[in-house]
């Protein structure tokens, strides 16, 4: 099989448990572990099988340096403890469907932080895509009625999963240079250990307060999936691709969960489709679009040589 073809399998598989963890994570939520209990148990399952993984594969490497240590910190904070409690905390509260399209925001606040972080340039396209995405984003987020308390709560999920959302893209821009670095094994190691020290305190009542011997099996596997696939699987086949794909066509595959999250959720009756829901997708997926598309090379040739080296 050539690698091309194993690269796009790798992105559908990471794209399709992503997808169905919408609609899994709510069948153990609230009523068998709240959010923070899930959190814990997915970092400390996550933590024990990189650090093995890491004294396996790579046990001479090792994070040195200020900058690198600080980064790591940061990337553990951002991309893994807080990411996490606030995914969960908003998917608790709001519908597979709503979570999973604000979820695609991630790449327009990925590049913003490029731009802050990394003095990336942003172009008018780019600034275009942004207030589209960001549209439908906060179109999402207040198409709530103001009156009920299922309302209030389904709007303050949103609003986590749109923070997660942006922790995550943030993320994305600190850790790239670690993972350019050092083993892969060796940053997943170190960042799932600070997201650990965040979760234990967090999520220790809940975790500890679980009825666990009255889960039944399906929650067990549930349990499992999101440790294991979710978590550990997925992480294993994104950080692969990267070594054979640009993360343009990675980017891509972030429109395909949406679109089989939708399919899932409603295919298992636990969220419905609407024209409303449709539109602002779409408004979403268009802004994410204007902001990840690269120049063409005759627009790029068409910059004046002279031009090239001022850098802001």
């Amino acid at each position: 099989m050539k690698t091309s073809v194993k690269v796009h399998a790798a992105l559908f598989v990471v794209a399709l448990i992503y997808a169905a963890n919408y609609s899994i994570s709510k069948d153990v939520m609230p009523r068998y572990m709240g959010p923070f209990g899930l959190v814990l148990l997915r970092i400390v399952g996550a933590l024990l099988f990189f650090t093995i993984a890491h004294r396996l594969a790579a046990p001479h490497d090792r994070i040195v340096g200020r900058a690198d240590n600080l980064r790591s910190v940061a990337s553990g904070v951002l991309g893994i403890g807080l990411n996490q409690l606030l995914f969960f905390s908003g998917l608790n509260l709001t519908s597979p469907i709503n979570a999973s399209l604000i979820q695609t925001i991630a790449p327009v606040v990925t590049v913003l932080a490029s731009a802050w972080l990394l003095s990336e340039k942003l172009t008018l396209r780019r600034v275009l895509g942004v207030g589209v995405a960001g549209l439908g984003a906060a179109s999402i987020i207040l198409s709530r009625g103001s009156g009920e308390a299922a309302g209030t709560n389904e709007l303050l999920g949103d609003l986590y999963i749109l923070l997660n959302a942006t922790s995550f893209g943030i993320y994305l821009v600190i850790v790239m240079p670690l993972m350019r670095k050092y083993h892969p094994f060796t940053v997943l190691a170190r960042i799932f250990l600070v997201g650990a020290v965040l979760a234990v305190p967090v999520g220790w009542q809940q975790a500890a307060a679980a009825d666990y011997a009255s889960f039944p099996p399906g929650i067990w596997a549930a349990v499992a999936y999101m440790v294991l696939c979710v978590t550990i699987l997925a992480y294993l086949l994104n950080n692969w691709a990267l070594k054979h794909a640009s993360p343009a066509l990675l980017g891509t595959y972030i429109y395909l969960q949406p679109a089989l999250a939708v399919l899932i959720a409603v295919g298992l009756g636990k969220d419905h489709m609407s024209w409303e829901r449709a539109g602002q997708g779409l408004l979403i997926f268009l802004g994410v679009f204007l902001v990840s598309r690269k120049p063409k090379p005759s627009q790029l040739a068409a910059v004046p040589p002279v031009q090239e080296p001022a850098r802001d």
